[in-house]
């Protein structure tokens, strides 16, 4: 059935939120063929960020509370695709991901929170019944580096005829910081572990969201070291734990065409050997608070 919406943006008072909000203005309009609204639990914050996006009143607002199963419910009956931003998701997200699968409603959100991801596995027979669509990690993590593995692997394919076993990411001139929902994450994340010892064995599996599935050993990306074929020094990269997940998701859910062998490395070039230079860095302030940001 025709829903009201086309798209719902979840959490668009927050920093990436009201981005969301503000592109999809930006490119659609608010009174075009695709129809979207702003959600959140505070009707007098959205109509706030309404206003300073410069989007007209008509704009529909819909007002949810992630502890309130009712509004969530309601909200997710009324989209095709519910956009998540609000997080984090171990703390705020369960709920929605839950009746979204219930409702057959498409969920995407931007999550850098490997653990949790593994837990919403117990919706995933609810999501295939209903027909619903559930994809996580739709921001930097994990979009340019799941992507960006596919990409390269179809290249190999077409140029070489077969698919390479193993995929090098490697990140340089990187340039910005985190928002204050990503220091939260990370701050749940580590509480998640301080509470439960187990997690910290899922946040170091490769394999964490691949059930019923694990490959071979994977390269170290935990030390400094000269990496010759791209030609670079290269270092850990704060965000590899999540994305490696991501990038080993998508070769199980399509049946593993890179093979059952498939490895994968995530690391950051180097201007030479430690102390040489500065690395490109992702600065993370931890006196950030949810919904705060760096500039555009």
């Amino acid at each position: 059935m025709a829903r009201e919406f086309d798209i719902i943006v979840y959490g668009a008072t927050g920093y990436t939120g009201r981005l969301v909000a503000e592109h999809l203005l930006k490119t659609y309009g608010a009174a075009s063929d695709l129809k979207w609204a702003m959600a959140g639990r505070n009707e007098a914050k959205l109509k706030e960020v309404r206003g300073l996006i410069g989007a007209p009143d008509s704009l529909p607002l819909v007002i949810a509370n992630a502890d309130d199963l009712a509004s969530l419910t309601a909200m997710a009956r009324r989209a095709t695709a519910i956009i998540s931003t609000a997080g984090p998701y171990q703390l705020y997200g369960s709920n929605l991901v839950a009746v979204c699968a219930a409702e057959g409603t498409d969920y995407v959100d931007l999550t850098g929170e490997p653990n949790w991801i593994h837990e919403m596995g117990i919706h995933q027979a609810a999501a295939k019944k209903s027909g619903a669509r559930i994809v996580f990690s739709c921001g930097f993590d994990s979009i340019p580096f799941d992507l960006g593995a596919w990409f390269v692997e179809e290249a190999a394919k077409a140029k070489f005829g077969a698919y390479a076993p193993r995929v090098r990411s490697r990140v340089r001139a990187m340039q910005g910081s985190a928002s204050g929902g990503t220091v939260a994450s990370g701050q749940a994340t580590m509480m998640a572990v301080q509470k439960n010892p187990a997690v910290m064995m899922t946040l170091m599996n490769p394999f964490a969201l691949t059930e019923g599935f694990t490959g071979p050993a994977q390269p170290d990306g935990s030390a400094p070291y000269e990496d010759k074929v791209t030609g670079s020094w290269v270092g850990p990269f704060m965000m590899a734990m999540s994305n490696s997940k991501a990038v080993h998701r998508t070769n199980f859910a399509l049946g593993h065409p890179w093979g059952t062998d498939f490895q994968y490395d995530e690391m950051v070039m180097l201007p030479g050997p430690p102390g040489a230079g500065e690395a490109p860095t992702f600065a993370m302030n931890n006196d950030l608070k949810p919904g705060d940001g760096p500039t555009k």
